[in-house]
């Protein structure tokens, strides 16, 4: 049943970090820094403490009397997850959100699910070890759906590049009106290494989480008070490098701007927000029922993917290419698909 319930709830995490990109596209007049960091208070400064304080008693003193170790690595961690988050944000606008979040994630699930293994196992660490995968029977089913999962991005990505070669820079640019595939590849390329260390900083700060369940808080959210101290370092690069662009393109007036409609912008980037942090927050409780190894992490980027690619065919990113090309996007999605089934499948063995 916990295995059931762990697919449950990154199936909802993964849908809506999948879909959290779709508000910003209503948003009109802002400059995409603006809009960007706008979202970004919402979704890495207030929602996250409203969810702690809703489901963690005391959680500023856990995070107050934490030893600074601690402390330091999950926000350090952070501060990396942070440049990948920012980055990640350029890829949807350069790439689409399908191709841009194929390449971005698959980079990011494959580092994100596999490294913490190999480092538990190095450094003596308690919790699942890349040996104890590999030497189980649910251990090796959960490697083979990450491979599966891996050939399943590897078709969205072919399919992003035979869209490119097929369509015109005009036909490109009625769906994504700044594709820019060399922009795109680099940007994704950077959010998909840095966005692994969101997985790297709730380890970093499993004391925090362990010391909440102490406390009386209920296992399913103990990773509410984690995503707080991740996400300060986080909101710390992207605030910085969105104050920058707002000084270099004079858009700091965007906040005020009478030209623009205020209300529904700053409504939208709200909206983006909190969809965005709902996929750490059903992430937590997918985690609690799987644990923070390999499986958790690529359940997660595989639903992301899914998603993404869904509302890419929704907002008709490909639309005008060839039928092979359609065929292959779709292929990888279902490919992913029974990538998400295969890890579930070894979950439920282990459980």
């Amino acid at each position: 049943m916990g295995s059931i319930l762990g697919l449950f709830f990154h199936s909802l995490g993964g849908f809506a970090s999948g879909s959290f990109y779709i508000p910003y596209r209503k948003i009109q007049v802002w400059s995409w820094e603006s809009a960007w960091i706008v979202g970004g208070v919402v979704s890495w400064i207030i929602v996250p403490f409203i969810a702690a304080y809703l489901t963690i008693p005391g959680f500023m003193d856990i995070i107050t009397t934490m030893d600074t170790n601690t402390l330091l690595w999950t926000f350090t961690f952070g501060v990396l997850w942070g440049i990948g988050g920012l980055t990640f944000g350029l890829a949807m606008r350069y790439l689409g959100m399908s191709l841009g979040m194929s390449i971005a994630l698959s980079l990011c699930s494959i580092f994100g699910a596999l490294v913490p293994p190999i480092y538990r196992e190095i450094a003596g660490v308690s919790g699942d070890t890349i040996s104890g995968i590999v030497g189980s029977t649910g251990g090796r089913w959960v490697l083979f759906g990450i491979l599966v999962c891996v050939f399943g991005i590897y078709l969205c990505g072919k399919a992003g590049m035979m869209k490119e070669n097929e369509l015109s820079d005009a036909q490109k640019k009625e769906s994504i009106k700044e594709f820019s595939l060399m922009k795109g590849l680099v940007v994704a390329t950077i959010s998909g290494l840095l966005s692994a260390c969101f997985n790297f900083g709730i380890e970093a700060g499993k004391l925090m989480a362990n010391e909440a369940v102490v406390r009386g808080c209920d296992p399913l959210f103990q990773n509410n008070v984690i995503f707080v101290v991740v996400l300060w370092g986080g909101f710390a690069t992207n605030f910085i490098w969105c104050m920058y662009l707002n000084f270099t393109n004079k858009s700091f007036g965007d906040y005020l701007n009478s030209k623009a409609p205020l209300r529904m912008n700053y409504t939208f980037a709200a909206v983006a927000g909190t969809t965005w942090f709902l996929q750490f927050f059903f992430y937590g409780m997918g985690e609690s029922k799987l644990g923070n190894g390999a499986s958790s992490w690529i359940l997660h980027m595989a639903t992301i993917i899914m998603t993404s690619n869904f509302w890419g065919l929704y907002f008709k990113e490909w639309n005008g290419v060839s039928k092979s090309t359609m065929r292959t996007v779709i292929a990888g999605i279902l490919v992913i698909l029974i990538s998400v089934l295969i890890v579930g499948f070894g979950n439920s063995i282990e459980s």
